[in-house]
């Protein structure tokens, strides 16, 4: 009975499970993925703002620039005193800082009446300067990012744009615009849509994990099962089998081959156990059959030699009678070691072009005498037209005389045993049939196989074979590259069938050749 496996690995290989393996790696790989995404995503909406405000105070810079000129010229074409409202700028934050310079950097809104944010406070910055002077020497407007910090002010990152003042050619000094990175009302879109994108990364992080668990799940539960399988094949419990899935990726393969591997496992353990039961009840028949002839001659010997039996004709029949236990007793014997020989590849084939129909009347004259004493006809209607096959004449006698016997044996008086062959597809099939009591449909697939007795499910006449007789008719007749096959329809006979090659020679040869060939054959 097969067995399906579900069962689950033992709880004290979950720690070291490829699941854990698999499901933890995939972790880390989603986590990281998510982390790495989230932040570049992060940076990447707080360096558009940053761009936004760049461009956005550069802009600014440049409006501011524009009512400084006009100043600069009425003072004279000199900076000087700056009156008191001379320049006024609308809709300024009160967070920003205006820092104007003359030529030289130095700073003109440091004075009053014209200080505006922390002017004062950046007047002396080395950074500052360092920029404004870059500015100056290259004529070129510089934006970017800069950290300032003074005894009045905490640390922050400021957006500044320093552009130069020209009159005419001139370059007359520059105005820097700073203000803080991102007011509140950015930085609080900036804060939202991190949260946003940290909750969107946990949410498909937690997805991730899921499916991916999923996943490895569907791979490993088969494996589980399928180790429990060898687990359990390992202990010698041969009928399990895994559950084959749908899919035809490796796992579904994988489940198929095992199930494969363990039919074969299973079919090459019940044909080893059958095989050995064979050969006890080997050992069992033969220790049977040895027994009874060497009873017999145990006991005609003694008579002789004692001389219990006097009369000549009687002394001459028991003499015959242990001949006859003898040549049962060497024929078992010989079989044995026959099949023996066979399985070892031992027994060499001597082919040659054969007749059949000579073959065959030379075997019935063999076994005819037996067969008239047990009231059976037994006859040969291969034709002699038949072509000649390649075949070890001595192997395919023994075959014939196996097949006879045993037809014999199980064929009830009046019974009839006939021989015939037809030809087909390069080969001639020779039947052996009878009117015999037939064989078991339980039997018949294993009556060629090694040591298998049917006698049970036969009714006999004088007692069964050592169960090797069929076997070595199988064995010579696949060495002559034929097939041998039987039929049988209980209570009314048995047709056993093998096959042999027809002469490739014989069928080369012209038909005047071939028939001398035929006729030396025959008279050989």
């Amino acid at each position: 009975m097969t067995m399906r496996i579900t069962q689950k690995l033992p709880k004290e290989h979950a720690s070291q499970s490829l699941k854990s393996k698999l499901v933890l790696s995939y972790l880390v790989v989603i986590l990281g993925t998510v982390l790495v995404l989230s932040i570049a995503v992060t940076l990447t909406i707080q360096n558009y703002f940053y761009q936004f405000e760049v461009r956005s105070v550069t802009e600014t810079a440049n409006q501011f620039s524009m009512p400084i000129i006009p100043v600069y010229q009425r003072n004279g074409s000199g900076w000087g005193y700056i009156p008191q409202g001379a320049l006024t700028f609308s809709n300024l934050p009160s967070s920003s800082t205006i820092y104007i310079t003359d030529s030289q950097g130095k700073g003109q809104s440091c004075q009053e009446p014209f200080p505006h944010g922390n002017a004062a406070d950046i007047c002396d910055s080395a950074a500052v300067g360092q920029i404004i002077s870059q500015v100056l020497h290259t004529n070129e407007a510089a934006s970017g990012q800069i950290t300032f910090q003074s005894d009045t002010t905490q640390s922050q990152p400021m957006v500044y744009a320093v552009v130069p003042l020209k009159y005419g050619d001139q370059t007359i000094g520059a105005l820097l615009y700073m203000q803080p990175q991102f007011n509140s009302l950015q930085q609080g879109i900036i804060d939202q849509i991190r949260i946003v994108i940290w909750l969107s990364g946990f949410g498909i992080a937690l997805v991730a994990a899921i499916c991916a668990y999923m996943l490895v799940r569907s791979i490993i539960q088969p494996l589980n099962t399928l180790t429990v399988a060898v687990e359990r094949m390992k202990r010698g419990q041969y009928t399990n089998r895994v559950p084959e899935t749908a899919s035809q990726d490796e796992l579904g393969l994988l489940s198929q081959t095992f199930n494969e591997m363990a039919n074969k496992i299973e079919s090459d353990v019940n044909e080893l156990r059958q095989q050995d039961q064979m050969r006890r009840d080997l050992i069992a028949n033969i220790a049977h059959d040895l027994a009874t002839p060497l009873t017999a001659i145990q006991g005609l010997s003694e008579a002789l030699a004692d001389d219990v039996v006097s009369d000549p004709e009687i002394r001459q029949e028991t003499a015959q009678r242990i001949g006859r236990e003898v040549q049962r007793l060497r024929r078992m014997v010989g079989e044995v070691r026959q099949m023996t020989q066979m399985e070892a590849g031992q027994v060499r084939m001597d082919l040659a072009p054969l007749d059949l129909h000579t073959l065959a009347d030379e075997t019935v004259i063999v076994i005819e005498p037996e067969c008239e004493q047990m009231g059976i006809t037994i006859k040969n209607t291969i034709p002699s037209s038949i072509p000649l096959v390649e075949a070890d004449s001595d192997r395919v006698t023994q075959v014939l005389l196996n097949l006879l016997d045993n037809a014999r044996r199980h064929t009830q008086r009046d019974g009839k045993i006939r021989i015939s062959a037809t030809p087909r597809e390069g080969s001639v099939v020779v039947t052996v049939s009878d009117t015999g009591v037939g064989i078991n449909p339980a039997d018949l697939p294993h009556i060629f196989e090694r040591f298998y007795r049917a006698d049970r499910s036969r009714t006999t006449q004088s007692g069964g074979g050592s169960g090797l007789g069929l076997a070595i008719v199988k064995a010579i007749v696949n060495a002559h590259g034929g097939q041998v096959w039987a039929e049988s329809t209980l209570g009314q006979g048995t047709k056993v069938h093998f096959t042999l090659p027809i002469s490739r020679a014989i069928a080369s040869e012209p038909p005047t050749l071939a028939a001398r060939t035929r006729s030396s054959s025959s008279a050989r």
